[in-house]
């Protein structure tokens, strides 16, 4: 039994806000990170995309750093650092809507690039309890003297393998130099790759260690699929997967932002309702794709990495790994997307031959085994290349396996030079 959140130590304040929020009870990561974070101690939580982190971390740090401070000066007392834009606005949300019902709601600063620095610096007028910030507009606001961190009683890092992931390794360290060095660390990650048990080492002193996982009942139930298919076949497959399918809204990742672009476009042709998402668009561009997804103003939004995390979108059907990840644990990410709050949800990816061989590292990754399928009218003709051929012949999309240029050209000789024997004998 997860029992209610009183139960675990709450205030009225913020019961009363979880249920306004639609929380039913504790998910398993609450459960085990709630009442640690209350007690002050350091936390290493290890939770699955979807599982309510965010709300872990934010109840018991508004209850410990705002609720007992309702008439002090607002000054930074909790600091979360994230990724991503999208990330930075969604946890400032769940801060905000869980605030709600103190006598005087605590003040939630959402700081990020993308967009003008001037309307950040004047909300910070007048103080902050709580920011939730990318690490390089918040430097940026740091050397602007527009807030001031020693306050801050509590620091938690939001996806800190993806953090790690972009190199945000210089930034971080003058984030953490601006910190007292007496303070509540709270690291969470979806995944554990040695370097965030490195970071956490440096970071937390006598931490709890949560590792939650759902219990059966609550698992989101995201079906995997594997589809074989040539590369130049994947649109004209995917057009037909979402008709014959009535999926209305669907997320599809790519590798590239041209290919958002291209991809979205050849779609929207043939009369599917898709749009891209990507960096290159504006801040504002941005938010006005991802809200008209979100309220089915369309049905197929085309994404890079950039939604592989931190985005939530109510009733996801279908994620589509059009590309596949470089990454094995952006696997996880990406399919995660769907199959959110104990919902079901259908992850797909297409691989063709080029591609198999990745694709087998992902599931070897992952500890997956699963089946390949193949769609009438779309079987593939390209043949997979024996692993051992394909790396003796120096090709192949492995990282760290590709042919230098020298490599191309040592072989282009050797052939020529093979080629010119035989045609003398």
């Amino acid at each position: 039994m997860t029992g209610t959140f009183a139960s675990l130590g709450l205030c009225a304040e913020l019961s009363h806000a979880c249920k306004a929020a639609g929380y039913a009870a504790p998910t398993p990561i609450q459960v085990e990170s709630i009442p640690s974070l209350l007690g002050g101690q350091d936390l290493l939580g290890l939770a699955p995309t979807g599982s309510g982190k965010t709300a872990a971390f934010a109840l018991p740090l508004l209850q410990r750093l705002v609720a007992g401070r309702q008439h002090a000066p607002r000054r930074v007392r909790v600091l979360v650092l994230v990724p991503t834009r999208e990330l930075a606005a969604q946890v400032g949300e769940v801060f905000r809507r869980l605030g709600t019902f103190f006598t005087r709601p605590p003040k939630v600063a959402v700081l990020h690039g993308g967009v003008s620095v001037n309307p950040q610096m004047m909300g910070l007028r007048g103080g902050a309890d709580i920011v939730v910030a990318t690490p390089g507009r918040l430097l940026d606001l740091l050397d602007r003297n527009a807030l001031r961190l020693d306050a801050v009683e509590a620091l938690v890092l939001d996806e800190a393998d993806r953090l790690l992931d972009l190199g945000f390794a210089a930034e971080r360290e003058r984030v953490l130099a601006a910190l007292p060095a007496r303070r509540q660390s709270v690291l969470f990650s979806a995944t554990f790759p040695p370097d965030v048990q490195e970071l956490a080492d440096s970071l937390l002193h006598d931490a709890v260690r949560v590792e939650a996982t759902s219990p059966p009942s609550a698992e989101p139930a995201i079906i995997q699929r594997v589809i074989s298919v040539d590369a130049r076949r994947r649109t004209e497959l995917l057009r037909h997967l979402v008709q014959q399918g009535g999926w209305q809204r669907v997320l599809v990742f790519v590798a590239t932002r041209y290919a958002t672009e291209h991809v979205a476009r050849k779609l929207y042709d043939r009369g599917i309702y898709a749009a891209p998402l990507h960096g290159d668009l504006s801040q504002s561009r941005r938010t006005e794709v991802l809200d008209n997804f979100k309220d089915g103003g369309f049905d197929v939004l085309v994404t890079t990495d950039l939604a592989a995390r931190g985005i939530d979108i109510p009733g996801l059907e279908v994620v589509v790994n059009y590309d596949l990840p470089r990454s094995p644990n952006d696997y996880v990410h990406r399919i995660g997307r769907t199959g959110r709050a104990g919902a079901s949800g259908v992850a797909v990816s297409l691989v063709s031959a080029g591609t198999e061989a990745h694709f087998r590292l992902i599931e070897k990754r992952q500890h997956l085994t699963l089946q390949r399928e193949q769609v009438a009218g779309f079987e593939p003709v390209e043949v997979v290349a024996d692993s051992k051929a394909t790396a003796e012949a120096g090709v192949g999309g492995v990282k760290g396996k590709r042919p230098s240029k020298k490599d191309k050209l040592r072989a282009a000789a050797a052939a020529g030079a093979v080629k010119l024997d035989r045609g003398d004998s």
